[in-house]
């Protein structure tokens, strides 16, 4: 949720240092260089530089409150929090404002315990000090006892409202969270905004719109939610709309955009909404070039990928695991295993995503050695293999054919490693056992399955009735996909076809009957290939293309020449 991205940056507002008035005397002409040691104070502790803030800090003649917690706020957000409790315990006068930071400390850590005791002890508080103590509990999904911190606060800001709406949202209750958001004595644009995502990442997208209309003022963060959206629904249109009627647009609203057209399949739109993010310098992030490399996956470009890589190095994001993790899977469906190879190597800490990543890319190609190879490699370094783990095992088990390992591994998974197998590892060793013709054997694990077997499991089983032209389990198998889902056409064409290879040209009519009655409409198959920079769409029967002339011309030469290669053989 919005409200809970900028959870950090909330907590790091309620506890700004401000110089307070304090009951500590001190003399006219020393103010001056309290005050001026306490700003350098708080730019070194941002700067990162505590040895020096702190040497700073213990050579002042004379401190105030400000002092202590400058340097105790700048331990804590650079990682020190032992060092920030140990200057709060020595602290000779506390205020509001130290306690505030050392509850949002401990909450930043994750010690949330910690944060409750400390606001407990607190001899007064502010409404800063229940917002803190409130952003916390939400933080760590705490919802019943934000509620209650929320329902004993003696007075509330829009600040504690838009909190616990951003609570309510993130635990799925969006009708109370509308409800608090209706009650509100006073928004502003960040309440409206919350509100708005909350719809979005619940998927209501017709009240998010609804509420977007009503909303006074419109600014780039609310917009951009609306256009995430948009994105969502696969209403790139609108989406687009919106976004060109951003006067100042953000390196956000590039990113929404960017991820939109690139999660829609429309990668060439986000490779050029990036060029204009670049002209514009706007400097792209890890988000961004991650759906970058996402687009240049779907299109299979490596000549764009390669040249994304290269803004990688430029803005020195090589360093994120989720850059080179969408480096590896893009170099993977490009058909460079070695500069997939090379990208994870480079990862100084994969993680299990790098990991399940490198063997995809192995398991997609058919190389079961390779991706075994890393698979052992997780087993020698300590680490937990998980469902993903096993599915791209499995997957390269399917794709090199060996039906043996595949059920060595699918056991395992469940009595060594204890990953309880999910709907998708049943479709895949079950899509191995119908390509080896053992179909009786897939329907009996079906049978067998802890859970409902779904669409994907049962397209598998159909498609291995393909093979063995088995009707009476094609049969079983197409009545399940039509249950689930009728407009499947998927199933028609495949029950279709294994009726047609077996003869049963009575039964080829029935289901294409069905499968007009029914609407299922057979989707549209296309090619691609990337000559240059321009990639090229081919659709079947399709005859737009500029250059459709010169194509069938070269394609009866072809033909030509295999028909006269084949008379002289």
């Amino acid at each position: 949720m919005l409200f809970s991205r900028h959870c950090r940056t909330i907590l790091e507002n309620i506890c700004t240092i401000r110089y307070l008035s304090t009951k500590v005397v001190l003399d006219p002409p020393s103010i001056g260089d309290v005050y001026r040691t306490n700003v350098r104070i708080g730019r070194l502790t941002r700067e990162g530089r505590m040895e020096l803030a702190r040497k700073l800090f213990d050579e002042m003649p004379t401190r105030d409150v400000v002092s202590w917690n400058a340097i105790m706020t700048g331990y804590w957000k650079n990682g020190f929090l032992g060092e920030s409790k140990k200057l709060f315990d020595s602290m000779p006068l506390r205020n509001v404002v130290s306690w505030n930071s050392m509850i949002a400390a401990c909450i930043e850590s994750g010690s949330i315990d910690a944060a409750f005791l400390y606001f407990s002890q607190m001899p007064e508080r502010n409404t800063a000090s229940w917002n803190v103590m409130i952003a916390g509990f939400i933080r760590y999904r705490m919802i019943e006892k934000a509620v209650k911190l929320f329902e004993e606060m003696p007075r509330r800001n829009v600040i504690s409202y838009t909190a616990m709406i951003d609570g309510y949202a993130q635990v799925g209750e969006i009708l109370k969270a509308r409800q608090l958001f209706e009650s509100m004595p006073g928004r502003n644009e960040v309440s409206w905004t919350v509100m708005i995502s909350a719809y979005v990442e619940a998927a209501k997208f017709d009240e998010a719109r609804e509420l977007f209309r009503r909303m006074p003022y419109k600014n780039v963060v609310s917009v951009t939610a609306m256009i995430t959206g948009y994105c969502k629904e696969g209403n790139m249109e609108d989406a687009r709309v919106l976004f060109e009627q951003i006067q100042r647009r953000d390196d956000v609203s590039y990113n929404a955009m960017i991820t939109g057209y690139s999660q829609n399949g429309r990668g060439e739109e986000a490779l050029r909404l990036l060029v204009d993010m670049i002209s514009r310098r706007l400097r792209p992030d890890q988000y961004t070039l991650v759906s970058i490399l996402a687009a240049c996956s779907n299109l299979a470009s490596l000549t764009q990928g390669k040249q994304t890589h290269a803004l990688v190095f430029k803005y020195r994001l090589h360093t994120h695991v989720s850059v080179a993790n969408a480096l590896i899977t893009m170099y993977s469906k490009c058909g460079s295993l070695l500069d997939s190879q090379s990208a994870f190597e480079h990862i100084c800490t994969p993680n299990i995503i790098s990991w399940n990543t490198i063997i995809a890319a192995f398991a997609q190609h058919g190389l079961y050695e390779k991706a075994l190879y890393f698979f052992n490699k997780i087993d020698s370094l300590g680490l937990e293999p998980d469902g993903i783990t096993f599915l791209s095992l499995l997957s390269a088990c399917g794709h090199a054919g060996m039906v043996k390992e595949s059920l060595y591994w699918f056991e395992s998974m469940k009595t060594i490693y204890k990953v309880e197998p999910r709907c998708e590892h049943y479709a895949c060793l079950i899509d191995i056992l119908g390509r080896s013709g053992r179909v009786e054997y897939a329907y009996k694990m079906i049978q067998e399955m802890p859970s409902e077997a779904d669409l994907g499991v049962w397209g598998a089983l159909l498609a291995g009735c393909r093979s063995s032209l088995n009707i009476e389990l094609a049969e079983l198998a197409a009545q399940e996909i039509m249950k689930l889902d009728p407009r499947n056409s998927g199933a028609y064409v495949m029950l279709s076809n294994i009726y047609a290879a077996s003869g049963l040209w009575r039964n080829v009519t029935k289901v294409r009957r069905l499968m007009k009655e029914n609407d299922a409409k057979k989707q549209t198959a296309f090619s691609w290939m990337e000559i240059g920079d321009t990639v090229h769409y081919f659709v079947g029967g399709d005859a737009s293309h500029l250059a459709i002339d010169e194509i069938h011309a070269l394609i009866i030469q072809l033909y030509s020449q295999m028909k006269a290669m084949e008379n002289i053989t």
